[in-house]
């Protein structure tokens, strides 16, 4: 286990390498840049700007350039391997703040750092995450068991109805059309808004909602095979009821396929929904996520993006222990 433990984490740390080093040099290479306007601004403001924010490395750039110049090459090509010393040398750098903790400065958001606008809005696309994995997880659950013991029913149709209903229907229907009804028809809950319990009802049930079909839908047929399987048939010949077969043996073994998905599913849960926020002007991450690739802001586009890889590899590794808990028979190596 410890073995398992060590080289999980060995290739999560790289993972989060390859990650940010792709990132970064997309950003990099990527057309246009945060200085971008219709009104040109003088070089030097420019270049000012670009220094504070860490988007020039004058050492690297000058080191191309002396190479460049050795080597005889023409001010095209010199140019260009100036460029390409400057990236290396601006990649050097942000390692080395990353080691540090330190996600730069917004180049949109005027002296906010990426770590002041991230800790302010993941707790709120975390908590939104946590309680929409676990209506998620409970509800489709508990109804892909249902389907599965009342199969060929019209409980069963009507179940696996539902679900595809909701996997069909995308969240940007979903939302207003629960704003349309429960807010201001019946009056029941907040039209959307944070910082009140009622407010993330409504968020909660439109994010989990096709979740819960997935879930029961993968529930159901995981079930449906353990329950015709001989040590099912088994404990049905000791005597034993229903309910104790269903909850004490076939759905501990069923429930393993859900497991192996709830890792995908948690890290995108936990990391907030870009929809949902909008359509309930919740100010989570995933709004700055949108904004930071519109207004071309490099450092909190890689921060958002390094969170939301080590929320994935993280959650991923946890599912993998879990699953060996669950299933003894499973070979960590």
């Amino acid at each position: 286990m410890t073995a398992f433990l060590f080289r999980r984490f060995a290739i999560l740390l790289a993972v989060v390498f390859c990650v940010v080093t792709i990132t970064f040099f997309m950003i990099r290479l990527a057309p246009g840049g945060p200085f971008d306007r219709e009104r040109k601004v003088s070089a030097s403001i420019e270049r000012a700007e670009r220094l504070k924010y860490k988007l020039e490395g004058p050492e690297g750039r000058a080191v191309g350039e002396h190479l460049a110049a050795r080597l005889g090459w023409g001010g095209t090509a010199r140019a260009r391997l100036g460029e390409a010393g400057s990236i290396l040398q601006q990649y050097r750098d942000y390692l080395w703040d990353l080691l540090h903790g330190d996600l730069r400065l917004s180049t949109k958001y005027l002296n906010r750092s990426v770590n002041e606008i991230i800790g302010q809005t993941l707790p709120v696309s975390l908590l939104l995450g946590t309680l929409a994995f676990t209506l998620a997880t409970t509800a489709g659950v508990l109804l892909g068991a249902f389907a599965a013991v009342r199969h060929n029913t019209a409980l069963d149709a009507g179940a696996m109805f539902s679900a595809l209903l909701a996997i069909s229907v995308p969240t940007f229907v979903t939302g207003p059309l629960c704003i349309l009804v429960f807010a201001l028809k019946f009056g029941v809950l907040p039209v959307g808004g944070w910082g009140q319990a009622s407010q993330i009802i409504l968020p909660a049930l439109v994010l989990a909602a096709p979740y819960v079909a997935y879930i029961a839908r993968l529930m159901r047929s995981s079930m449906l095979e353990t329950l015709g399987q001989d040590f099912v048939r088994t404990a049905r010949a000791k005597g034993l009821s229903d309910s104790a077969v269903l909850y004490r043996h076939a759905l501990k073994v069923a429930i393993l396929p859900v497991v192996s998905y709830l890792g995908p599913l948690a890290a995108n849960l936990l990391t907030g929904s870009v929809v949902v926020e909008t359509v309930f002007n919740i100010p989570g991450m995933g709004g700055f996520f949108v904004n930071s690739i519109l207004n071309r802001d490099g450092f909190l586009l890689g921060g958002v993006v390094i969170v939301y890889c080590v929320l994935l590899v993280s959650l991923n590794f946890l599912t993998d222990v879990a699953y060996k808990l669950l299933d003894p028979r499973v070979q960590l190596a």
